[in-house]
């Protein structure tokens, strides 16, 4: 089996090899989908707040770093992943714009927002629906969004199910190779008709 190097793609950063996290427990995002996911990001990206929840190695944090957001909190459950998000942003020089938190994801967005993000982005482990309860744990609180912010769930195409949610609705998918990226948008608060 190959190994693949993890590296930032675009941005200040471009270029810079990352560790990945000791062990069988993440899954990087590939080059493919991280570029995709980053080209529909981008415009509104520079200045902007991202939240990196189940952040692993923290590519996706860093990669959003180096193309321009001010600042990223990475959140993980697993003592190695927070070592090597520490590693990768300190290896990057973005520490300073960076918050790394060692906890539970669902607990944390369960929680009242201390701000709004443009940005969150759900990769936990597959299979597992953790993305599924980590929506619903954000739906209730959506305050952790600025008005027009997205969240974004990064999964397998076969764990896909269409959520009934009440402050957010999905509005895009985007399917690259057994990556599914769906997107899921603040819902106006007066639906007005016609």
């Amino acid at each position: 089996m190959s190994v693949r190097r993890l590296r930032v793609i675009a941005g200040s950063a471009r270029g810079m090899k990352l560790a990945d996290v000791p062990g069988e427990g993440t899954r990087p995002i590939t080059d493919r989908a991280k570029e995709s996911l980053f080209n529909i990001l981008n415009p509104a990206l520079p200045g902007g707040a991202f939240f990196d929840l189940f952040a692993g190695t923290g590519a996706v944090g860093i990669e959003a770093l180096s193309r321009g957001a001010a600042f990223v909190r990475f959140c993980d459950n697993n003592r190695r992943a927070i070592q090597t998000i520490r590693a990768n942003l300190e290896h990057t020089r973005f520490s300073a714009q960076a918050e790394v938190l060692q906890g539970d994801a669902f607990a944390l967005l369960k929680r009242r927002p201390d701000r709004a993000f443009d940005y969150v982005y759900i990769a936990p482990p597959q299979y597992k629906g953790m993305w599924r309860k980590a929506l619903e744990a954000l739906d209730p609180n959506p305050a952790w969004l600025v008005d027009d912010g997205w969240a974004i769930a990064q999964i397998d195409p076969k764990e896909y199910e269409a959520l009934t949610l009440v402050h957010l609705e999905e509005f895009d998918q985007r399917k690259y190779g057994n990556t599914l990226l769906v997107f899921y948008e603040r819902k106006p608060e007066n639906d007005h008709a016609g």
